[in-house]
C-alpha cells in the first residue's frame, strides 16, 4: 500500500518552516507539485479544518496532519523532516520532527485511516524514527517506509502458546487507536502467541472478536479511553488500561494479563481483583466524566462561537446589555446558538449516565440534565448548571445500572432497556431534584440575592470579592446570574459600579482557562483537546460568554473552579478599587469597545490581571497534583 502513495518525490528531508503554518504549507508543495493536489488553499484550508477537531501532534517528535479533500487528485502522503524540530502543540510538550502529512480524496470513506495503519506499525519499530531522522537521501527514506509492503509485519510464531484479544480506543478514534493494536500484535507475535485486535476507531469498530475466539482467547488486553462493550469477555481474564499504556508496554500488558483473575462482567470486579486490575473507581469516574464532556464540547462551542459572532456584529448596547433587533439576521444566528447552549447541559449529563449505564441510561440522563438546568421545575429563579448536570448524570446512571442488574424473567427482559429502566431513571431523576435537590438551590438562590443586598451598603472590596467568587464558581450557573441580576437591577437605580465590576470579571473564567491550557500544555498539564477547546473559550470570553469555561471545569472541577473563582474575584474587586462603571448588562472585552466602561484602560488592566491570576492558579494546581501523581507512580514501580 505505502509504496502506491509514497515516491522519493513526496519525501522531504530538510523542512525549513519554523512553525505549524509553514510546515503544511510545505508539505502541501510537495504534494502539488508531484501532482496529488490541484488546490493548495483548499487543501490546506481541509487539513486546519481536521486540526480543529483535535490536534495531531503526538508523542516522540511523530505529527500526523491529515485531511480529506476536495482538492485532492489522487490519494497520497508527504512525508517532511525537520532536524531542529519545531513546536506543534504535541502531548509530550516536546517539539515535532517528523512529519506525515496524509492527502485522502474526500470520497474516500477511510483512506486516512487505512494509512494511519500502516504508518502505525512503521512508527512504533525501535529504530525507525531514529533511521529516518538520520537518512541522508530519499531514497533512503523510502525504503524505510516501505519494507514492510514485501516483509510480514509481524512474526507469526511456529508453534503457538495460546490466543491473545485486544481491545483498543482513543476519544479521538484515530493514530493511538492503531498505534496500540499494532504494539498489541507485534507483542504478542514475540511472545509466541496469536493475537487478534478490535479497534474503536472513528470510521467505526473494526475486527471484533467472534464468541468462538472469545472463548478460547487466554486473556483480553483492554487498552481503552472510551467506553466498549466488556460484558462479552465474562468470565475470561481481562486486563483493563488506557490505550497510551499499550504503546509502550504491551508485552507488560499481557503478561498481566494472563495473571489476571476472572472478569464477572457488568463493571463488577471481585475483591481480589480489584488489587490487580489496572483501573480504579476514581479512573472510572474520569472516564464516565470524559465521555460527558466529549460529547458536550460540540455544543459548547457551535453555540458560543455562533452567540458570540451575532453579538460582536449584529449587537448593540442598550441599558439591559447587549441586544440585537428583532428580526435580523444575527437575531437568527443568536436563536441557533442559544439551542446549542440550551443542549449542551442535558448532553452533559445524558452522556455520563450512558457511560455508566450504557443505553438504558442515555434518556433518563437527557432528561435529568434538563429538568437540573431548568429551575422551573423546582421554583428556582435559575437551573444548577453544569455542576449539577454532573449530579445528575451520575445519579441517574448508577440508578439505572443497578434498575438493569437484577434477573428478570425472560417475558419481561427484553423491555427493560428500553422502557423498564429509562422510565423508572427519569422518574428517579425528576424526583430527586424536584422535591429533594430543588428547594435547597431555590433556598440558597435567595439567600445569596439577600447577601449581595446586605452588602451592597458597606465595603465595596468585600463586596467585590463576594460577586467575584460567585462568577467564577459556575459559568453561567446560578450562582453567577444571581450576581448578574442583581448588578443588572442597580443599573436602574443610577448604581452602574456594581456592573462595572462584574463585568471585568466575567470573562476571566473562559479567558483564564484558555491561557492557562495554552501554557500548561507544554508541561503536559493539559490535553491537546483542551488546548483546542481553549481556541473556542477565547472567542467565547472576548465577548463576556463565561460558559466556555464549562468543559476544563467539568474534566477537572477541583482544580478549575478554584482558579476561576479566585481570578474572577481579583478582576472583581479591581473594578471597584478602578472605580469601573458600566451601563451596559454584559461582560468582556466587548463592552469596552463599545463604549460602556467609563475607563475602558483600566477595565481591560482589571479583566488582564483577573486572567492571568485565573491561569497561574490553573497551572499551579495541576503542577503540584502532576507531580504527585508521577512521584506516587515511580514509587510504585520503585517497589515493583
Amino acid at each position: 500500500m505505502m509504496k502506491e502513495i509514497l515516491n522519493a518525490q513526496l519525501i522531504k528531508l530538510d523542512l525549513n518552516a519554523c512553525d505549524k503554518d509553514a510546515v503544511f504549507n510545505e508539505l502541501a508543495d510537495v504534494l502539488v507539485a508531484a501532482g496529488k493536489v490541484s488546490d493548495k488553499t483548499q487543501f490546506i484550508q481541509d487539513v486546519w479544518d481536521r486540526e480543529a477537531t483535535g490536534n495531531t501532534g503526538f508523542e516522540d517528535g511523530i505529527a500526523l496532519p491529515h485531511a480529506k479533500s476536495s482538492a485532492v487528485v489522487s490519494p497520497a502522503i508527504a512525508v517532511g523532516v525537520s532536524k531542529q524540530g519545531i513546536e506543534y502543540g504535541a502531548e509530550d510538550g516536546l517539539p515535532s520532527k517528523i512529519f506525515f502529512m496524509i492527502a485522502s480524496p474526500e470520497k474516500a470513506s477511510d483512506f486516512h485511516v487505512q494509512v494511519l495503519a500502516k504508518l502505525s506499525s512503521k512508527i512504533i519499530e525501535p529504530t525507525f524514527i531514529e533511521e529516518l531522522l538520520t537518512a541522508t537521501t530519499s531514497e533512503e527514506a523510502l525504503a524505510l517506509m516501505t519494507t514492510s509492503d514485501d516483509e510480514p509485519s509481524q512474526v507469526t510464531p511456529a508453534v503457538s502458546k495460546g490466543f491473545i484479544i485486544g481491545v483498543t480506543g482513543c476519544p479521538v478514534g484515530v493514530a493511538h487507536t492503531y498505534l496500540a493494536a499494532e504494539s498489541i500484535e507485534n507483542a504478542a507475535a514475540q511472545m509466541g502467541y496469536e493475537c487478534k485486535v478490535e479497534t474503536n476507531g472513528s470510521v467505526g469498530v473494526k475486527n471484533i472478536p467472534t464468541e468462538e475466539e472469545i472463548a478460547r482467547a487466554d486473556a483480553i488486553v483492554v487498552a481503552c479511553d472510551k467506553q466498549v462493550d466488556l460484558n462479552r469477555f465474562s468470565g475470561k481474564k481481562v486486563i483493563i488500561t488506557g490505550v497510551k499504556k499499550a504503546i509502550k508496554d504491551a508485552d507488560k500488558l499481557i503478561e498481566q494479563a494472563l495473571e489476571a483473575p476472572l472478569y464477572q462482567g457488568d463493571g463488577k470486579v471481585s475483591n481480589s481483583q480489584k488489587s490487580t486490575m489496572t483501573t480504579g473507581s476514581g479512573q472510572d469516574l474520569y472516564k464516565y466524566l470524559m465521555n460527558g464532556v466529549s460529547h458536550m464540547i460540540p455544543f459548547v462551542v457551535v453555540g458560543g462561537i455562533l452567540i458570540a459572532l451575532s453579538l460582536a456584529i449584529g449587537g448593540q448596547p442598550t441599558p439591559g446589555g447587549l441586544a440585537i433587533p428583532e428580526g435580523s439576521f444575527w437575531n437568527k444566528i443568536l436563536d441557533v446558538g442559544v439551542v446549542g447552549f440550551t443542549l449542551m447541559i442535558p448532553v452533559l449529563a445524558g452522556y455520563i449516565a450512558y457511560a455508566i449505564a450504557d443505553r438504558p441510561g442515555l434518556a433518563p440522563g437527557l432528561i435529568g440534565g434538563w429538568i437540573a438546568n431548568n429551575g422551573s421545575f423546582y421554583d428556582a429563579g435559575a437551573g444548577t448548571g453544569f455542576i449539577g448536570a454532573i449530579i445528575a448524570g451520575l445519579l441517574v446512571g448508577y440508578f439505572v445500572k443497578w434498575i438493569v442488574s437484577f434477573n428478570y424473567s425472560k417475558m419481561i427482559q427484553p423491555l427493560v432497556p428500553i422502557m423498564i429502566a429509562p422510565i423508572a431513571g427519569s422518574l428517579f431523576i425528576a424526583g430527586v431534584f424536584i422535591f429533594i435537590i430543588g428547594a435547597p438551590i431555590a433556598g440558597i438562590m435567595e439567600t445569596m440575592n439577600n447577601v449581595l443586598a446586605n452588602l451592597s451598603t458597606g465595603n465595596v472590596i468585600l463586596i467585590g470579592l463576594v460577586i467575584g467568587l460567585m462568577q467564577g464558581f459556575d459559568m453561567g450557573g446560578p450562582f453567577g446570574k444571581v450576581a448578574f441580576l442583581f448588578s443588572v437591577g442597580l443599573i436602574a437605580e443610577g448604581q452602574t459600579q456594581f456592573m462595572g465590576a462584574q463585568a471585568a470579571a466575567i470573562p476571566v473564567a473562559p479567558l483564564g482557562m484558555a491561557l492557562a491550557a495554552f501554557i500548561g500544555s507544554r508541561w503536559k498539564l493539559f490535553e491537546s483537546e483542551e488546548v483546542e477547546n481553549a481556541k473556542a473559550a477565547t472567542a467565547m470570553g472576548m465577548v463576556g460568554i463565561s460558559e466556555g469555561a464549562i468543559p476544563f471545569a467539568a474534566r477537572d472541577p477541583f482544580a478549575v473552579i478554584p482558579a476561576n473563582m479566585i481570578g474572577s474575584a481579583v478582576a472583581c474587586v479591581l473594578g471597584f478599587t478602578f472605580g469601573l462603571t458600566c451601563n451596559v448588562a454584559h461582560g468582556g472585552p466587548i463592552v469596552v469597545l463599545l463604549g460602556a466602561f467609563n475607563k475602558p484602560v483600566l477595565a481591560l488592566v482589571a479583566m488582564a490581571i483577573g486572567v492571568i491570576t485565573t491561569a497561574a492558579v490553573a497551572i499551579v494546581l495541576k503542577k503540584v497534583r502532576y507531580n504527585r501523581t508521577l512521584k506516587s507512580q515511580n514509587a510504585q514501580l520503585a517497589t515493583n
